[in-house]
């Protein structure tokens, strides 16, 4: 097993856990979208507490879900169970992916690029592991498309990514992903607000390719 001491935020990952449930309600439909149509095997990096399994199509024929946090990987354990698709939870981080080269239809990542510690290497082993032609979903935080929304967003990105398990709110997911090579064919920009009373936040969903 991968040494995943670093990834360990157990205080944050209960709080995120009994959150994200709260959230379904809402934030449910937009996994729901991140799915829509998948099929053949697919790798979901950062897998949280696994509320996306549900969502998977039939026409998926399992799915690799990556998770590093304990907590949270225990909780995806417990989801995978009643899962409608094969779903298998294993350690590991997204910096080093524990697949195989090219042996994925689909990658997924939810909520997970604004947390990674190197966005890029991330997004090079999901590169690497997509099949050609694989598609990868996203569904993440975002960076604003406003100039003083930005702004905002790097002034509280420090003291809010030492309380919410390292998440960066400035970051630029489009763009990260076009610089790994893979092609983005289409994505969202949206403010959304999980649960009322917490903060609204940019988020972006889509969907990008690796070329054939």
């Amino acid at each position: 097993m991968p040494d995943l001491s670093r990834y360990q935020h157990p205080r944050f990952a209960r709080a995120y856990d009994r959150m994200s449930r709260q959230a379904e309600a809402t934030t449910g439909e937009l996994r729901a979208r991140l799915s829509a149509g998948l099929s053949g095997r697919v790798l979901e990096i950062g897998a949280g507490n696994g509320l996306s399994f549900r969502h998977y199509p039939p026409g998926v024929r399992e799915v690799l879900a990556v998770e590093p946090d304990d907590v949270l990987r225990a909780a995806a354990e417990r989801a995978a169970a009643t899962a409608p698709v094969p779903v298998r939870v294993v350690p590991g981080h997204a910096g080093a992916l524990p697949a195989e080269t090219g042996a994925f239809d689909a990658a997924v990542t939810s909520l997970v690029l604004c947390s990674v510690p190197d966005l890029a290497a991330a997004l090079a082993e999901l590169r690497r592991v997509l099949k050609p032609g694989g598609e990868l979903r996203f569904f993440e935080h975002a960076r604003s498309d406003r100039p003083g929304r930005v702004l905002l967003q790097r002034l509280v990105t420090p003291v809010w990514s030492l309380m919410a398990g390292g998440c960066h709110l400035d970051r630029d997911p489009v763009t990260a992903i076009g610089a790994a090579g893979l092609t983005v064919e289409e994505h969202d920009r949206f403010a959304h607000r999980p649960l009322p009373g917490s903060p609204t936040l940019t988020h972006v969903l889509g969907r990008a390719r690796k070329a054939a």
